[in-house]
C-alpha cells in the first residue's frame, strides 16, 4: 500500500457502526466493549444509547458518535439541531448527519447549505465535529461535487459517502471524486461495504481518514495476523 501498514493506520480510522435497527441494548454494550478492546477511533451508536456508550467508553481513547437526521435526512433543520444538542448533552463528540436527500435532488442548494450549516454551528459551538452523509447511490456526480463545495464553505469536518442503508455504499469512484472535490481541511469517510481488511486498506489508500465498519473485530484480527506473519 502507499504507506506502511500498521495496526494504528487501520484501527484509528474505524468508526465502529452500532446502528442496525434490530440491535438490542446488550448488543450495543458488547459493541462498545469491542470498540474499546480494539482501540478504534469511535463508535457510531444509535442516538438513544449515546449516554450508555459515553459511560462504557469513559477512560478509553474511543470517541462517541451518533447519527443526526438518520437515515433519510428529511427532518426539519430545527429538529436536527435539537438532535445534535441532545447528543452532545449525552456525551457525543462526533455527529454523522444526513443531508436532506430530496432537497439535494431538487437542487434546493440554499436550503441544503442552511441545513448543514446549522448543525455544524451547533456542534462546533460545543466542541463536536460533523460528518455530512451524502447517500451517493441516489446522486449524480455533479450533485456530489456541489455538496463537497457546500460542506467546505460551511465548515463541515468530513464528507461521507452513505448511511450504509441505501441501495449502495462507498465506491472507489465516489471516494476519488469526493476527495478531489473537497477542500483540504475537509476529511473523507467511507461507509457501506467495507467488510474485509483488503477493502479497508483500499479506502484508506484512497484518502479516507475514517470508514464505518460493523465487522471491526474480523478486520482487525486479520490485520494482527498479517502483521505478525511479516
Amino acid at each position: 500500500m502507499a504507506a506502511e501498514l500498521t495496526y494504528e493506520r487501520i484501527a484509528k480510522r474505524i468508526d465502529h457502526s452500532l446502528l442496525g435497527p434490530t440491535l438490542t441494548e446488550s448488543e450495543l454494550e458488547e459493541g462498545c466493549r469491542i470498540a474499546a478492546e480494539y482501540d478504534v477511533a469511535s463508535v457510531c451508536i444509535k442516538p438513544f444509547a449515546v449516554s450508555l456508550a459515553t459511560r462504557l467508553l469513559s477512560g478509553t481513547n474511543v470517541e462517541v458518535g451518533t447519527t443526526i437526521g438518520f437515515p433519510h435526512g428529511g427532518h426539519a433543520t430545527s429538529v436536527k439541531v435539537f438532535e445534535s444538542q441532545q447528543a452532545i448533552d449525552d456525551g457525543a463528540t462526533e455527529l454523522d448527519m444526513v443531508v436532506n436527500i430530496g432537497q439535494v435532488l431538487g437542487g434546493n442548494w440554499s436550503e441544503v447549505a442552511s441545513d448543514i450549516g446549522a448543525v455544524v454551528k451547533a456542534a462546533h459551538g460545543r466542541g463536536a465535529i460533523v460528518k455530512v452523509i451524502f447517500e451517493n447511490c441516489y446522486l449524480k456526480d455533479e450533485q456530489i461535487v456541489q455538496l463537497c463545495r457546500i460542506c467546505g464553505e460551511v465548515g463541515a469536518d468530513y464528507v461521507k459517502t452513505s448511511t450504509g442503508y441505501g441501495t449502495g455504499g462507498a465506491t472507489h469512484e465516489d471516494l476519488i471524486l469526493m476527495r478531489k472535490s473537497s477542500p483540504p481541511h475537509v476529511k473523507l469517510k467511507a461507509a457501506g461495504g467495507v467488510r474485509t481488511l483488503d477493502q479497508a486498506i483500499a479506502v484508506v489508500d484512497l484518502g479516507c481518514d475514517r470508514f464505518g465498519a460493523s465487522k471491526t473485530a474480523e478486520i482487525l484480527d486479520e490485520l494482527k495476523g498479517r502483521l505478525k506473519s511479516r
